[in-house]
C-alpha cells in the first residue's frame, strides 16, 4: 500500500502529532508514506513526496504542520477535482488521509464520491465539526485563551479596567464558551446567543456598584451583537477560496471596547489573541487525541472503509461518514452557555 496524508484549512496544534502517527502505523505495515504539501493544493499541483521514518521522527510536540496547509477549494475552479484525482493515480496512491476542518472534509467526501480512496482526520480549534466530541487543535486553543485570561485578570483588577478580549470562532463560541469558562470572564458573546451593548453594560455597571470595579469581557470574532456595527464591507472584500470573509477585519473587539467605555464611562481596552490561539505546543490532550486519531485513520484504511471520519465519542474513537458531516455546523449546547452565565 502506498497512503497520502495532508492537512488543510488553518494549522492548529496536534497536526504533527497526527501526521506522525498516521505514518507510524502505516510503516508498521510495511506501507509506504507520501506527503501531500500544502492541503488539496498539494494533490492537484502534484506537491508529492515521500516521507521516511526520520521525517516524522521529533515532531509529536511542534505546533504548526510539516506538510503545510492551503484554504483550497477543488469544487471552486473546474478541472481541479480532476487533476487531483489524476495526480492521486500518478503517484500511486491507494488511499488519501486528510486533516481538515469542515472545507477541507467537505472536499473530501466530494472526492471520495468521483472515486477517491480517502479518510478524515477532524481538526478545528473551532470544534465545530459535527460527529465528533473534540476536534485536534481545539483543547490547546482554549488552554491559550483560559491563560490569557488569567494574566489580563490582574492589570484589570488593578486599573479597574474593563478588557475586551476577542477570539476566534467563525461560526460557533466553543473557543469563547470553553476558553471563557476556565478563564474566569464576566460576560461571553457568542453567535449562538444573540446579545447587546445595552445588556453588556448593565452587567459591567451590576458588578461595579457590587465591588468588582473590572470586568474580562469575551467575544467570539463572529458574534452578533445589536447597537455594533463593524466594517463588513471591508471584511467581505477579503474572502477565501470557500466563500469566508476574514473576520479580523470587523474590528469587533475594538468596536464593543469603544462603545462599553461611551456608555458607562469606565476605562475600557481590548485585546484581540488573533493567532497565539493557533500556535505553541500541542496540549496533552491534544497530542493523545491526535495520535488515537491518526492511528485509527490508517486501521480505516487497512480494513477498505473509506468515505469515513474518525471521531471522539465519549471516551471512544470510532469513525462516521463524511457524507453525513459535510456542510454541517455543531453549534454550543445551551446548556454550556447557561453554565458559564451562571458565574457571570
Amino acid at each position: 500500500m502506498r497512503i497520502g496524508v495532508l492537512t488543510g484549512g488553518g494549522d492548529v496544534p496536534g497536526l504533527n502529532a497526527a501526521i506522525r502517527a498516521v505514518a507510524r502505523r502505516a510503516f508498521e505495515y510495511g506501507w509506504e508514506v507520501y506527503g501531500i504539501y500544502d492541503g488539496w493544493k498539494g494533490l492537484r499541483d502534484g506537491i508529492i513526496k515521500p516521507l521516511e521514518r526520520a521525517d516524522v521522527s521529533g515532531i509529536l510536540h511542534r505546533g504548526g504542520t510539516i506538510l503545510g496547509s492551503s484554504r483550497t477549494n477543488l469544487a471552486k475552479k473546474p478541472g481541479d477535482m480532476e487533476k487531483a484525482l489524476e495526480n492521486a493515480k500518478k503517484f500511486g496512491l491507494d488511499a488519501v488521509v486528510a486533516i481538515g476542518g469542515d472545507d477541507t472534509l467537505g472536499v473530501c467526501a466530494q472526492l471520495t464520491k468521483r472515486g477517491l480512496p480517502a479518510v478524515g482526520i477532524p481538526k478545528t480549534m473551532d470544534n465545530d465539526v459535527v460527529g465528533t466530541d473534540y476536534c485536534i487543535g481545539f483543547n490547546t486553543a482554549v488552554t491559550t485563551v483560559a491563560e490569557a485570561l488569567d494574566k489580563l485578570h490582574s492589570t484589570a483588577e488593578a486599573h479597574h479596567r474593563v478588557i475586551v478580549v476577542e477570539v476566534m470562532g467563525r461560526y460557533t463560541g466553543w473557543v469563547a464558551v470553553m476558553g471563557g469558562l476556565a478563564g474566569g470572564a464576566d460576560y461571553i458573546l457568542t453567535p449562538e446567543k444573540p446579545s447587546s451593548i445595552a445588556d453588556v453594560c448593565e452587567h459591567i455597571k451590576r458588578r461595579w456598584a457590587m465591588g468588582k470595579k473590572f470586568s474580562i469581557v469575551v467575544v467570539a470574532e463572529a458574534a452578533k451583537i445589536a447597537e455594533v456595527i463593524t466594517d463588513e464591507a471591508e471584511a467581505e472584500k477579503r474572502k477565501d477560496e470557500f466563500g469566508h470573509i476574514r473576520l479580523d477585519l470587523r474590528g469587533l473587539g475594538p468596536t464593543i471596547a469603544t462603545a462599553i467605555e461611551e456608555r458607562t464611562g469606565f476605562e475600557t481596552r481590548f485585546v484581540v489573541l488573533g493567532h497565539l490561539q493557533r500556535g505553541g505546543s500541542p496540549t496533552v490532550f491534544d497530542r493523545v487525541l491526535a495520535t488515537r486519531m491518526g492511528v485509527y485513520a490508517v486501521n480505516l484504511i487497512r480494513q477498505g472503509k473509506f468515505g469515513r471520519m474518525v471521531a471522539l465519542q465519549g471516551d471512544k474513537i470510532t469513525d462516521v461518514p463524511l457524507e453525513e458531516i459535510a456542510d454541517k455546523r455543531k453549534a454550543v449546547d445551551p446548556e454550556l452557555i447557561e453554565l458559564a452565565q451562571l458565574f457571570y
